[in-house]
């Protein structure tokens, strides 16, 4: 790592945990919506095109311009971006809670959107300097689990809000954590010791170039969007199963998808493990790729009964959690500098983002034209193939880097 980013002797949990909080404060923005997509459609009179860019308006946003946000970070410093996207995503909860139409619902999920992405690429760079160099690999798989985390959170707290406020109730809950977070974040300061930016001579351009040129962040992004595709295509897939092909009543598919969502955290944890005691990057994508690649036939082949095949759905998320943490945790290695962080960041979301755009469409098309669930496989195999693939070319990197 570029001695450019600031050599601490000891950790500050307490500030790396509060970069996390922001994580999964955002990541509540994104869990909310598809529980209380229902309410929003009888209330609004959405169509189903517009339901559809009220609940993908964030990963629209991260698809096309995460990379450019990150470039946006290097250039603002870490803590203002970061503050700036919980700024924005408060804004976007309470442009929510007042919308009186279709129209300003989604310009406040566009605010949602852009905090989601201003804290993803900024909170890493936080928790990065507020670690010593031996727990850095670890505190940044601790991040990695934020997206599973507030979403998983959401999932399974709306059921207890919703009852008492609707819908709203769960935008005030997420209020609430996103205003914890800001308070935490604003306390920890101290420990998030990174230059200011005048201190680099690089342009951001030509930092953004630096940090753009080598193979490995692409491979890693490429892996990041292999792993979005399986996940996501097993989110699509699970509560529809369960709902419309086992008649399980409401409670019950929302309590069986946020399981699966959540056993995604822990593996993550697992993944930053393995890193610490230097497993290697490349190698814990290509084995996790190939164990999800298993899971995944398992799954949508009709072979197996329901219990054993829910509980490959579980093993699918979390030794999935291994991708993310390989992936998010590679940017502090990876960056000359530490606001290069938050380009790679970027990236890292980009295509991990476009995995997620991409995977529902691809597998209702497929599903559509034969009706049959197993068809699925198709594009999860392909992308754990790709996955596979990926994560042995990165280990022949690391081999020649001698890391």
């Amino acid at each position: 790592m570029s001695s450019h980013i600031p050599i601490r002797t000891d950790t500050d949990w307490r500030a790396v945990l509060a970069a996390v909080l922001c994580g999964v404060a955002v990541a509540m923005n994104v869990g909310k919506v598809p529980i209380a997509l229902p309410q929003l459609r009888a209330e609004y009179g959405l169509s189903l095109v517009a339901a559809g860019w009220v609940s993908s308006m964030i990963n629209t946003l991260a698809m096309v311009s995460g990379a450019l946000v990150g470039l946006l970070g290097d250039r603002l410093g870490p803590l203002r971006m970061c503050f700036t996207g919980l700024g924005m995503s408060i804004l976007g909860g309470i442009l929510g809670l007042l919308a009186g139409d279709e129209q300003a619902l989604l310009i406040s999920r566009f605010a949602e959107g852009a905090g989601v992405m201003a804290v993803a690429v900024s909170a890493p760079a936080l928790l990065s300097s507020a670690s010593a160099p031996i727990d850095r690999r670890f505190a940044l798989s601790i991040w990695s689990t934020y997206m599973p985390t507030g979403v998983g959170l959401a999932m399974l707290l709306a059921p207890a809000v919703m009852p008492l406020g609707g819908w709203r109730g769960i935008w005030l809950l997420t209020l609430a954590v996103l205003l914890l977070a800001t308070l935490a974040i604003h306390l920890s300061r101290p420990s998030y010791r990174i230059p200011l930016p005048e201190e680099f001579e690089a342009h951001p351009l030509a930092a953004a170039r630096q940090a753009l040129a080598q193979p490995a962040p692409w491979l890693l992004a490429i892996a990041m969007g292999s792993w979005t595709i399986q996940y996501y295509a097993l989110v699509v897939w699970l509560p529809t199963f369960l709902k419309e092909q086992r008649g399980f009543g409401a409670l019950t598919v929302a309590a069986l998808s946020c399981l699966v969502v959540l056993a995604n955290a822990p593996g993550n944890l697992v993944g930053g493990r393995l890193l610490q005691r230097n497993f290697h990057r490349g190698k814990l994508i290509a084995l996790a790729s190939l164990i999800c690649a298993l899971c995944g036939v398992g799954v949508f082949l009709d072979l197996l009964p329901d219990l054993l095949r829910y509980a490959l759905c579980v093993t699918l998320s979390f030794v999935g959690g291994l991708i993310p943490a390989a992936v998010l945790s590679a940017s502090a290695s990876l960056a000359r500098t530490p606001r290069q962080i938050g380009i790679l960041q970027g990236l890292f979301m980009q295509i991990g983002n476009l995995g997620s755009f991409v995977s529902p469409p691809l597998i209702a098309v497929l599903v559509a034209a034969s009706g049959l669930w197993r068809d699925a496989l198709w594009i999860t195999a392909g992308a754990a193939l790709l996955g596979i693939t990926v994560g042995l070319l990165l280990y022949r990197l690391e081999l020649r880097a001698g890391h």
